[in-house]
């Protein structure tokens, strides 16, 4: 275990239980200006990733006994802090199921250390963008209330459960209401990194959005996809959704 005391650096908790791949990275992410602490069992992962003391969690999907997706919902309980998951090569189940129980990012093995920064740096930047917005009057567009401030999304008065990646997708697609985004604009914005073709997490976590906000009341669907293009959030209008009453 590598730590360091009183840092300023961004803290960052590696959970893989391969003793070279953690020494590796530790280098790399130190040297990169992070201050890293690798733990190598599932219990001791979930334990200091509950401390509070990290910024982002770099979890490895093939821990012994308990194995990272267990340890991404024993996480998500509790916590919303971010989590980069580390997958096997080319295994799209493995993608996206954690995305679809609350990761925020994915990298598959082997990676390149410089792409595992700049996803980490990506995903606190959005992070840190987030804990840095001001409070502000809630946007409303339908039965849906968005309050920029707390972070809380209320359909119909019920809150619903969004990960950090959903609520930044949902107030993208709020503040565009009526026109198409893009999913370079999402991927750029929302993920934080160059959009790539072969690349389909923002559409699994979109279509994990849709799940939470669901349909109008008439069944018209909020978030529409635009083949080939990328994404609308329909007004309640253009959807044949009533506002709600009075």
């Amino acid at each position: 275990m590598n730590q360091r005391a009183e840092s300023t650096s961004p803290r960052i908790l590696v959970i893989d239980d391969d003793a070279e791949l953690c020494k590796l990275v530790a280098r790399f992410l130190d040297a990169e200006g992070f201050d890293v602490e690798t733990v190598r069992t599932s219990r001791q992962g979930v334990e200091r990733a509950l401390s509070g003391e990290h910024e982002l969690i770099v979890l490895d999907v093939m821990l012994p006994a308990m194995d990272g997706f267990e340890v991404l919902r024993r996480l998500r309980s509790e916590s919303r802090i971010p989590v980069l998951m580390l997958t096997a090569r080319g295994d799209d189940l493995d993608r996206i199921l954690g995305l679809e129980i609350g990761a925020d990012d994915y990298l598959p093995k082997p990676f390149n250390p410089r792409e595992l920064a700049a996803r980490i740096r990506a995903n606190l930047r959005r992070e840190n963008a987030k804990t840095s917005i001001e409070h502000g009057a809630p946007v409303i567009v339908g039965d849906l209330e968005l309050n920029p401030g707390s972070r809380v999304v209320r359909r119909g008065g019920e809150v619903l459960d969004l990960t950090t990646v959903e609520y930044d997708l949902l107030e993208k697609f709020i503040k565009s209401a009526g026109r198409i985004v893009r999913r370079e604009e999402l991927v750029k914005e929302v993920l934080g990194r160059e959009f790539s073709p072969f690349d389909r997490s923002i559409d699994t976590h979109v279509c994990n959005l849709r799940k939470k906000v669901g349909t109008y009341n008439n069944g018209a669907e909020r978030i529409k996809g635009v083949r080939g293009v990328g994404y609308l959030y329909a007004l309640p209008d253009e959807a044949g959704g009533s506002r709600p009453n009075a």
